[in-house]
């Protein structure tokens, strides 16, 4: 009988470990309003879209107009890199008033808030990039030296970054980065001026800062830093998007 106990706790090791990686049971992959299709992973029990997005439209058609002006007035898109080329691989970059689309910013989890997304799907607020953290800390096979706060690397993709010396951070050893699958590139930042590119990836939340509503949280991979950062910007910046599957 412990025999069996112990083959059958292996096994359930052995699929929770292959499970890594992986797309979504049921949602392989999801369309947005323009037909681009995106890669998901499963991370914990949130399913992300694997990939930026890069849509021109909201869900409903509604297109969402091409920037060169560094505002939160009105909603806007921009090429990563300023290079249209980039797009395709990278995704856009969006202020956070085209991500939210006239949402009201949420703290909630889920948040509940559909903005840019497909159909199905809503922006991450705060509480549930936190919820994703928690969990890949949760895994040592997802931190880099056995350090909790390590865990950049596993979230980043394996090509793209520019080269980093610090140990554990996500442009050292490139081969050993996207452990998750959640494969974060750096498709860099608009911020009136175009920068960061192959060093920086930023991604949007839903929820605003608690103190001044121009500014809006964020998470923030650095090529030469292991951990992830977060803190609030402006919603000027044009940064990018990962969608999550509602519940």
């Amino acid at each position: 009988m412990k025999n069996l106990l112990l083959v059958l706790c292996m096994m359930t090791m052995f699929v929770a470990v292959m499970a890594q990686g992986k797309s979504c049971p049921g949602t392989a992959t999801v369309k947005d309003f323009d037909g681009n299709t995106y890669n998901t992973v499963q991370i914990g029990k949130q399913c992300w879209m694997k990939e930026n997005l890069r849509t021109t439209h909201y869900a409903d058609g509604t297109s969402i107009p091409e920037c060169t002006d560094f505002t939160f007035t009105k909603r806007c898109r921009y090429f990563p890199d300023e290079n249209v080329k980039n797009v395709s691989t990278y995704g856009y970059l969006y202020n956070w008033t085209a991500v939210m689309n006239g949402e009201e910013s949420s703290e909630a989890n889920p948040s509940g808030v559909m903005g840019i997304c497909p159909t199905g799907w809503h922006v991450p607020s705060h509480a549930e990039w936190e919820q994703m953290e928690i969990y890949v800390r949760s895994r040592s096979e997802f931190r880099c030296g056995d350090d909790p706060e390590y865990i950049a690397k596993a979230l980043a993709d394996k090509k793209t970054w520019d080269e980093g010396e610090k140990n554990c951070a996500i442009g050292n050893d490139l081969k050993k980065n996207n452990a998750t699958g959640f494969s974060v590139l750096p498709a860099g930042t608009y911020t009136g001026n175009y920068g960061e590119f192959a060093a920086f990836a930023v991604m949007w939340s839903a929820t605003e800062s608690y103190d001044d509503d121009t500014y809006a949280n964020i998470r923030l991979f650095v090529w030469d830093e292991p951990d992830i950062k977060w803190f609030c910007f402006l919603k000027s910046g044009g940064f990018s998007l990962r969608c999550l599957r509602d519940q």
